[in-house]
């Protein structure tokens, strides 16, 4: 884990509930900032493992996790998991004192955040859906990029807190605005990695050096986030690490449940779906989204 300059605030009592390979190092960034951290992970030995590491509390239930926490972060699995560790006698918000804020940061559903905002508003908590960009690198290195929904007072608490592991950490609008601009995100990505992978695939049938291609491209107007961390690997056919096919098709369900909805068009991102279908047929269900490029090969 990198080092990272933290801004000024003062310790907070915070929980984290959900100690995944985001969770994990997001956690461990409170800590580092100073943070009185109490940690909650189904597997227990995860939270273990991570307080003997970091410090910090473990709880036995989220509910024992977020009693007496000014903020209570969550970076779970989809929304039935978000509802588990939110709600009932052992949940979130049984525990929570008026005023105390819960930032969500599991991709989610739009529908789910404003269901629990309401929930949350009804005991004087609040509630931000705010999922993160960056992936497991982002979340180590403490650069996430982080898109909120919610009040906004509740989010200028939580935002000084959330920098010790986020490089931006913007409010887009009212509750499930942080979601929905989630989706925008994926399936912008979704998108970008399909004309990588063509645009690679072709390349290589045409007998080009295509580190050096990309090294060209890369300085115009055909430059992004994915050319650059993601267009090498691909090259050179390694996919054993990154963001999983499986929790890209995931996102993408949210993305079309909502598309059906609103009555947005996705032509593309519906057919970039079904290759990733084509993927997880083969196997590809952990590799990271770059093996789009497997398909073409």
């Amino acid at each position: 884990m990198q080092s990272k300059t933290y801004d000024a605030v003062g310790p907070r009592r915070v929980a984290f509930i959900g100690l995944g390979v985001m969770g994990h190092p997001m956690a461990a960034h409170l800590a580092r900032a100073g943070h009185r951290v109490t940690v909650y992970n189904r597997t227990i030995a995860k939270a273990n493992a991570w307080a003997g590491e970091f410090g910090g509390a473990v709880a036995p239930t989220p509910g024992a996790a977020a009693d007496g926490a000014a903020i209570v972060f969550s970076c779970v699995g989809n929304d039935a998991d978000l509802r588990s560790v939110m709600l009932g006698e052992n949940g979130v918000l049984s525990a929570l004192r008026a005023g105390a804020v819960i930032v969500d940061h599991t991709t989610a559903s739009a529908a789910v955040a404003r269901e629990l905002s309401a929930l949350a508003a009804s005991r004087s908590v609040s509630f931000i859906d705010a999922p993160v960009s960056g992936g497991n690198i982002g979340a180590v290195n403490g650069t996430l990029t982080v898109m909120c929904g919610g009040d906004a007072a509740a989010f200028d608490l939580m935002r000084p807190v959330a920098l010790a592991y986020a490089k931006a950490v913007t409010r887009i609008g009212p509750s499930g605005a942080g979601q929905l601009a989630k989706m925008v995100n994926q399936t912008a990505i979704a998108g970008l990695l399909q004309g990588l992978s063509e645009a690679i695939a072709f390349g290589e049938k045409a007998g080009l050096d295509m580190r050096l291609v990309l090294e060209v491209i890369g300085k115009g107007a055909a430059q992004s986030w994915q050319l650059e961390n993601r267009g090498t690997t691909m090259i050179e056919g390694r996919f054993d690490f990154g963001f999983a096919v499986d929790l890209m098709r995931k996102d993408l369900g949210l993305v079309f449940e909502e598309a059906r909805r609103n009555g947005a068009r996705l032509p593309v991102t519906a057919l970039v779906d079904q290759f990733y279908a084509d993927v997880q047929a083969q196997g590809g269900n952990r590799l990271d989204t770059s093996s789009l490029i497997q398909r073409l090969r």
